[in-house]
């Protein structure tokens, strides 16, 4: 039982910020899901995408009122102007479940960060429900997975059996000579990330065959060839050690439809999205390797997608996509009104 000895009023910039990004995200899947349920055939897959919207429903109108309550507007999010439910259907079964088993990961990062950096009580339980949510939900999603025989899991290492010290500083380098094997927590994080530019490599195919802008089209074409070779250098790294890969392929769960269900300022959004939140595990899985030369690995990848980001947000702003989100205020500009 937590005692409330609430004394701050107004949200903080951090709790501003959290529920801004969480009305977008929980709108944009949203739409994701009303269209999947259009054609999802497995009854148990069904199931679980009817009970993730359902959850995405109770987020959306929570946040509405918490916004509301406080003084602040609605963001406009995504509406069901960005999809279009007759449009057929782009992915198979077996990828929305592998869909919505990464949104519930992204969401653990994403909501965990909310929860921890709220500061009112009411914004600490309402992200403590969402985290409650999204755990059962990515619980259910990954057992239904093994279930039904889609679930690749890691590679697995020998048992511990005694315990040892690190001995020499070859343990760090990576470079030259006598390297090291992968530490389980590399191999964790390799088979992660390749798993995510799998999924990514299959969505991004399939919104460069739908969309009719040649400038989005270009955009998702070199992001298929930029998540291509992510998993290659992943999957590369764990071959050195004769580790399989753990991923396979899903390019070919996408349907030959190029009528496209969602507007290109959802795709495009979307897309940036996965593109933030790849920066982000990527410099986790940098910060958990001692090996300098997967730290540099790391850095270069990083380096790559920011700037494939960048050129994603010039097209965002040049199309009026990119809804604004909540900054301070402009003092400057508010000293040259008096001038």
């Amino acid at each position: 039982m937590v005692d409330n000895h609430e004394t701050i009023t107004n949200l903080t910039s951090g709790e501003i910020a959290s529920l801004w990004e969480t009305y977008q995200f929980e709108t944009l899947s949203y739409c994701g899901i009303m269209h999947f349920l259009q054609h999802v055939e497995d009854e148990e897959i069904n199931t679980l995408l009817k009970d993730t919207l359902d959850v995405k429903v109770k987020r959306i109108e929570n946040v509405k009122e918490i916004l509301t309550k406080e003084g602040h507007s609605i963001p406009e999010g995504f509406t069901e102007g960005d999809v279009n439910l007759k449009a057929p259907r782009l992915f198979s079964d077996e990828l929305y479940l592998d869909y919505i088993l990464h949104t519930f990961q992204m969401e653990f990062y994403n909501y965990n960060w909310s929860m921890v950096t709220a500061v009112k009580l009411s914004i600490q339980q309402f992200y403590q429900e969402v985290m409650q949510d999204t755990m059962q939900l990515e619980m259910e999603a990954k057992e239904l997975s093994k279930h039904k025989g889609l679930f690749i899991k890691a590679p697995e290492v020998p048992a511990i059996k005694h315990v040892s010290y690190v001995k020499k500083d070859s343990f760090l380098t990576g470079w030259f000579g006598n390297r090291r094997p992968l530490l389980a927590t590399e191999i964790s994080e390799l088979v992660f990330n390749a798993k995510r530019n799998v999924l990514g490599h299959a969505v991004i195919t399939a919104f460069s065959q739908v969309t009719e802008t040649k400038e989005v089209r270009d955009f998702f074409i070199k992001g298929r060839e930029i998540s291509e070779k992510h998993v290659r250098v992943f999957t590369d790294k764990l071959k050195e050690d004769y580790l399989p890969s753990a991923t396979l392929g899903k390019v070919d769960q996408v349907t030959t439809s190029t009528e496209s269900p969602f507007s290109n300022r959802l795709m495009m959004n979307f897309i940036t999205t996965l593109i933030a939140s790849g920066i982000g595990e990527y410099g986790l899985s940098m910060s958990m390797s001692p090996r300098h030369d997967i730290g540099v690995m790391y850095t270069r990848l990083i380096a790559e997608i920011a700037a494939y980001a960048n050129e994603g947000a010039n097209i965002l702003i040049n199309n009026a996509w990119m809804e604004e989100p909540p900054m301070a205020a402009d003092r400057k500009k508010l000293v040259k009104r008096n001038e």
